[in-house]
Parts: structure tokens; sequence; C-alpha cells
């Protein structure tokens, strides 16, 4: 078992691209804590743009708290502006990742392979509302009951439990 982060200590994200059963190209964003592995949210939509993941990550920050630090690649969202500047306002690290080498941000990339798997190409979907769906089904089951070797065979939520108003999240 590898020595864990602390919750909220470093959360990592990525983008996914896909599409639809007629076509249609959708992306999805993806992020999660190193700490405890928790998917904190799949945000999936035609376009994801800097404006929208700035606000996916400040509506993250309002329900579990500011991370230390945010791992990620380089992709034009990431590198905007908007979000860099958000960022800093919010005295969050960015740590980016070099290019070509995914294996830093290797968390992201596990979780990525497994939405991959058993979501998207297990699926034919013919909305993005019907993704979002699927992917909000499936963050449940990843969290509270899928268990992880690298947390000693126990869910994520388990294995570090936030605690949210002086108490533990129970959904």
């Amino acid at each position: 078992m590898v020595a864990p982060n602390m919750l909220n200590d470093i959360w990592t994200l990525d983008f996914m691209r896909d599409a639809l059963y007629d076509g249609r190209p959708f992306r999805t964003l993806n992020v999660i804590d190193e700490g405890n592995r928790e998917a904190l949210r799949i945000e999936c939509g035609t376009s994801i743009s800097g404006h929208r993941l700035t606000r996916v990550m400040s509506e993250l920050v309002e329900v579990y708290g500011k991370p230390s630090a945010i791992r990620l690649d380089n992709g034009p969202e990431m590198t905007s502006h908007h979000f860099m500047d958000w960022a800093k306002d919010n005295e969050i690290e960015l740590r980016f990742i070099q290019p070509g080498k995914p294996n830093q941000n290797a968390y992201i990339e596990r979780f990525n392979r497994s939405f991959r798997t058993e979501v998207l190409d297990a699926n034919l979907f013919n909305s993005v509302s019907e993704v979002q769906a699927a992917a909000d089904e499936w963050v449940t089951d990843y969290n509270q009951f899928r268990t992880h070797e690298s947390l000693g065979n126990v869910p994520p939520v388990q294995y570090m439990p936030r605690e949210f108003n002086g108490g533990s999240l129970h959904l």
C-alpha cells in the first residue's frame, strides 16, 4: 500500500474524448483527490472551456474545500489565463506534468482507463445527458463500493472519509 497524501493535498484532473452513437463528439473532465483516490467529479459536455473548468473547480472547492495543488497536463483549458488566474487567486499551486509524460499523472490515468473500459466503451450513448447520468452512477459506485487494492481493499470514502461540518459525509 502506498503512503497516502492528505485529503485536499493534491487533486488531479484530466480530459477525455469520446463520441455519441450518432458521431457527435463529447468530452469529460475527470477530477480525483490523490489522498484517497476519490472521484470528486466527472463533468460531461460537448465543450468544456477554461471558463467551465474554472466554474467546476470553484464548485468542487465549495463542497470539498481547497486543495493545496492540482496536478494536470498542459491542455489549452488548463493553461488558459482564466483558469491560471483562478488558481493564483485561490492560492492553489498548479503542477504541470511534462508534455508527453502521462505517467507523471498516474492516478488520473488509471482512473481514466477504468472509466473508459467500464462506462464509455461499454455503452452507446444518444446524448450527453445520458453520459452524465452514467458517469454520476459510476462515480458513486467507484467511491462508495469499489474496493481498491492500493487502499487496503476498501473503497475511497471508507479508506479516508471526509469531514463536512463536523461529521462524515454519508450519501
